[in-house]
């Protein structure tokens, strides 16, 4: 069964067509890439996928409830987890202050948010003393390592994720890749927008925007 769908999403922008008539379903435990031409409206269909953005017309359903009964705030925080292309981290905090923060903003109950963080920055494969740096001082491959635990600071069943391996070298990448799918092994949904062939290969469905 589908954990999201979308029914004919159709989205314009300034009066220009994006997005036209798009229908897709998501299952836990796997990995979707979606591709296309720049300009084909990817990144603006994982905005709309993560409640960011309102679609002109078209239904989603979470979870078989239509999100236009959902409370976004909370869906947002709590059942989505989004991974930008930028990372979008906090750059005068440390790793480890940026996935507790993420923690107290989803408002989830979390006994230990600080071991919980470290547990997570360990799973992605950064170190205690790595986890304590700040973001700037921080590699490009270690702080999309940083936004990815963010993203799992409050346990989502979805991750979206934009170009998550875009600015990376290729071993970096494999090893991106390589969290990812253990995260789809374990039940995530993974949603990937990307131009990568290697991560298209890698992932289970590939959704073409034209």
């Amino acid at each position: 069964m589908s954990i999201l769908k979308i029914e004919n999403i159709c989205f314009a922008y300034d009066k220009k067509q994006v997005l036209k008539n798009i229908s897709y379903e998501f299952e836990k435990g796997h990995i979707y890439s979606i591709v296309g031409k720049s300009g084909a409206g990817k990144t603006t269909l994982l905005s709309v996928l993560s409640g960011l953005a309102k679609p002109t017309s078209g239904e989603i359903y979470y979870d078989d409830k239509n999100m236009k009964d959902t409370n976004k705030y909370e869906y947002r925080s709590k059942y989505v987890g989004v991974v930008f292309q930028a990372y979008n981290l906090l750059t005068k905090l440390t790793a480890l202050e940026n996935v507790v923060l993420s923690m107290d903003i989803s408002s989830k109950k979390i006994k230990d948010k600080k071991k919980v963080a470290y547990e997570l920055l360990e799973r992605v494969g950064l170190s205690k003393e790595e986890s304590n740096r700040r973001v700037l001082k921080l590699s490009g491959g270690q702080q999309q390592r940083v936004a990815i635990a963010r993203a799992l600071s409050y346990d989502p069943e979805i991750i979206l994720a934009d170009e998550p391996t875009g600015n990376l070298d290729s071993e970096t990448q494999k090893e991106i890749l390589t969290i990812l799918r253990e995260l789809a092994n374990a039940g995530k949904c993974i949603i990937l927008v990307t131009h990568s062939d290697e991560v298209a290969r890698m992932s289970d469905y590939v959704y073409q925007l034209k």
